[in-house]
């Protein structure tokens, strides 16, 4: 693959991420606790992990483990239930500084993270760094930063020194910096791709680079093959996407290992359709079509929809579809992602059509896996 740029506007793209966001929220209410494991989980039998505090996650802890396999790596953490009201509130109490200092396109992708395209700021760097201390005075939440030409950059450069990080690079730079770590770096890739490329020989990221693309379409397929012989020189070219007018409401959690546990998944699904109740509620939201969204470790999606007779916004009945829905699929490999998603609602002007019973819609293209060209580096001239 050729490592030259083509002719393309410089973007400058700022990743943001909160520090063990729900972790920090509960050590500000709780300032005894800061220096000491802390983890965010349910009580129950199958209850999982939200989240865990970097002292935790020294232990090997991490979000989406079981709560019981939490407590035998780390007996002497204190666990917390999470408490996802006060995660809103905070959420919206630090994005809202964050809109306001920045004023550009911005695109959330949970409570806890999002994407800006800083393009049109005169000093990005300056207003990141005048944001971050700003936030943190006034929330108490540490944000990392990534910076870089694309969100896969951006995206990999604010993991790389948290908590509290503020790294830059350009796209050669990260294909250098990362060059040596393992592929599961990457965006996309999970522990079962990580180990079918170990089988290959392609351990390193550096591996991945050197690898002969045809060799990758052979393994992988084609369109996976050469998205990952894209993306081991962290090509992207997705945008940041602003919030629209939405015709749907949903709820989604990319797991850190991917899971093949059902009880997990459930437990997941139990969690996302009790926000999204609560938030349709507060906005006095009611829909008829209920789905689930799921990505296999193998980067396949798979949705399911039910559309009801009556507009709800009740808790236990999304969930109660929602957990039909992810039984009757039976997920065939391990989970990457999973999300709950509500449609066709009162108020809409021209209901959306009606989805038919337990349909399933299969669609295969990569996630955020543009076409391979680059966004040329932070320090060209700016035009």
């Amino acid at each position: 693959m050729s490592n030259e740029p083509p002719e393309h506007p410089r973007r400058v793209i700022a990743h943001l991420d909160c520090d063990s966001f729900y972790a920090s929220v509960e050590l500000l209410r709780n300032p005894d606790l800061r220096g000491k494991p802390v983890v965010v989980a349910g009580s129950g039998p199958r209850a999982v992990v939200t989240t865990a505090s970097y002292e935790a996650r020294r232990f090997g802890v991490h979000s989406a483990m079981s709560a019981a396999h939490a407590r035998r790596l780390c007996p002497g953490a204190t666990f917390i239930p999470p408490d996802f009201q006060a995660y809103r509130d905070k959420s919206r109490e630090v994005w809202s500084i964050v809109e306001g200092r920045l004023r550009c396109p911005m695109q959330r992708v949970s409570l806890d993270e999002a994407y800006a395209d800083v393009t049109a700021i005169e000093k990005p760097l300056s207003a990141l760094r005048e944001l971050v201390a700003d936030a943190r005075e006034q929330t108490g939440i540490t944000i990392s930063v990534g910076v870089g030409p694309s969100r896969l950059v951006a995206k990999t450069a604010s993991d790389a020194e948290k908590p509290a990080g503020f790294v830059v690079l350009s796209r050669e730079q990260a294909c250098e910096r990362f060059a040596q770590e393992p592929t599961r770096l990457l965006q996309g890739i999970g522990p079962r791709t990580q180990e079918r490329l170990a089988q290959l020989g392609m351990r390193t990221v550096a591996d991945l680079q050197a690898a002969d693309e045809e060799a990758l379409v052979t393994r992988f397929g084609a369109r996976m093959g050469r998205w990952l012989k894209s993306v081991a020189y962290f090509h992207d070219s997705s945008p940041v996407e602003s919030t629209v007018a939405a015709k749907s409401y949903s709820s989604e959690t990319t797991f850190d290992q991917d899971v093949d546990d059902i009880a997990v998944l459930e437990e997941t699904i139990r969690r996302m359709a009790a926000d999204l109740s609560q938030g349709m509620r507060r906005k006095d939201l009611r829909a008829r079509t209920i789905g689930i969204k799921i990505r296999l470790d193998d980067f396949t999606n798979a949705t399911r929809a039910r559309t009801i007779d009556t507009f709800t916004n009740d808790g236990e009945q999304i969930l109660a579809i929602a957990l039909e829905l992810l039984r009757a699929y039976a997920p065939p490999r391990p989970v990457r992602l999973i999300g709950v998603r509500v449609a066709s609602f009162e108020d809409e002007a021209r209901p959306a059509p009606a989805v038919p019973v337990d349909q399933l819609a299969l669609d295969l293209d990569r996630p955020e896996a543009g076409p391979p060209h680059q966004a040329a580096g932070l320090d060209a001239p700016r035009r």
